[in-house]
């Protein structure tokens, strides 16, 4: 086990691709220097900040800790290099253990034979240094190993978050094509949201952007309501986390401006309302059933996010295509003086928009390539029509 709390142990936090640099930016805001490499970032912590940073990362889906590694051409590598982590120090006496293998190697074709090595190592070391082996819960470990092949190699981590970091705990019930909660917050942060002004979401489906606005802005954690994977490591103390939870308290604040939500869908808005209740925010979302092309006009200053439909099933670019068109219109006349985001999965309906944007990032909303754009909506900026504009015509 780590001799020091202040030891800095090897760590990767994952996150969706494209969101590494958001991530890095955490990171550093809570004084830890990362390294962002493909789907993650590299970086040292120490134990308590390992406990800090799954409790307030709102971009990682998890945080692991390099146990070991190195170069790796067969069974026998991977066997020695299990056998010479020294799992009695990350695992109690009665815990349990399970191995997940990610990654391709020609010497595993099938990664369960590479999971199955990797625990016969760990196994046998156990019986070797305490006289028993631990047990092998493949759907609730205490220890969870996650072994990440690459052609040539193989690194070991331990999963110090469990269920993934976006399980925030109050989503239950999903509407269609739901967004993940990492990738939400990730948005909210690209857009620059504080909580210094009005936010709206008009096509919010189940809520998921406008609770974590509500939660950025109220300054509370995203891991307010869930368990951690860590809390049953031998060397973790339970206080670190009992001392973040009180802190976090202490310092939520109700946000000053307006956080809105709102959907053509009576279902979805009724799943976003039970989902604010669940995640504590209630008292400072406000959800209504309404057709986004019928919004009213907004405040000067108001920060629209949203996702629209990616029309990828069969039919449905075709009847879209009239949606968005009235929906880059919408926003013309109902959102001058605001900013409006959108995350767009798909270039040819985003053309039907009419409108350019200022800033865009390339983004993956699950497999699906996205561009998160950004549009200052200026009076008098779309006055010509659509036909004598055509510069004005997103092309991504």
């Amino acid at each position: 086990m780590p001799q020091s709390d202040r030891m800095d142990l090897p760590c990767v936090a994952t996150c969706s691709r494209g969101l590494e640099g958001v991530l890095a930016g955490e990171l550093e805001a809570y004084g830890v220097v990362g390294t962002p490499v493909g789907g993650a970032v590299e970086f040292c912590a120490s134990v308590p900040q390992l406990v800090h940073l799954n409790f307030w990362l709102r971009t990682a889906s998890r945080v692991l800790v390099r146990v070991g590694g190195g170069p790796c051409l067969s069974r026998g590598d991977l066997y020695q290099l299990a056998s010479s982590v020294p799992w009695e120090e990350y695992l109690r006496r009665d815990a349990t253990v399970a191995v997940q293998v990610n990654g391709r190697h020609e010497a595993f074709v099938n990664t369960h034979f590479a999971a199955l090595v990797v625990k016969d190592a760990l196994v046998d070391r156990l019986r070797e240094k305490r006289g028993q082996r631990p047990s092998v819960n493949l759907q609730d470990p205490d220890l969870r190993v996650v072994v990440h092949l690459q052609p040539n190699s193989c690194s070991l981590f331990l999963d110090s978050s469990g269920e993934p970091l976006s399980h925030r705990g109050y989503r239950q019930k999903q509407a269609a094509a739901p967004l993940s909660e990492n990738l939400a917050a990730a948005l909210l942060l690209l857009a620059g949201y504080d909580g210094a002004k009005p936010f709206v979401d008009p096509m919010c489906g189940s809520g998921t952007i406008v609770i974590e606005a509500a939660l950025l802005a109220s300054g509370t954690p995203p891991g307010w309501r869930r368990s951690f994977a860590f809390e049953r490591w031998p060397f973790v103390e339970r206080v670190w986390l009992d001392q973040l939870r009180q802190a976090a308290r202490a310092r939520r604040v109700t946000p000053s401006e307006p956080i809105a939500g709102s959907d053509v869908s009576s279902k979805a808005v009724a799943l976003a309302q039970r989902a604010a209740k669940a995640a504590g925010v209630q008292q400072v979302v406000r959800f209504s059933q309404q057709d986004v092309r019928r919004m009213p006009p907004l405040a000067p200053g108001t920060l629209v996010i949203s996702n629209p439909p990616y029309g990828l099933r069969v039919g449905e670019e075709a009847q879209l295509s009239h949606f968005y068109r009235q929906l880059g219109d919408t926003f013309k006349h109902a959102a001058v003086g605001s900013e409006v985001w959108l995350l767009l999965g798909n270039p040819r309906l985003a053309r039907q928009l009419g409108l350019r944007p200022q800033r865009k990032f390339s983004l993956f909303n699950g497999p699906l390539p996205c561009q998160f754009c950004c549009y200052p909506v200026v009076e008098g900026s779309f006055r010509r029509s659509r036909a004598t504009r055509p510069s004005d015509r997103l092309a991504l």
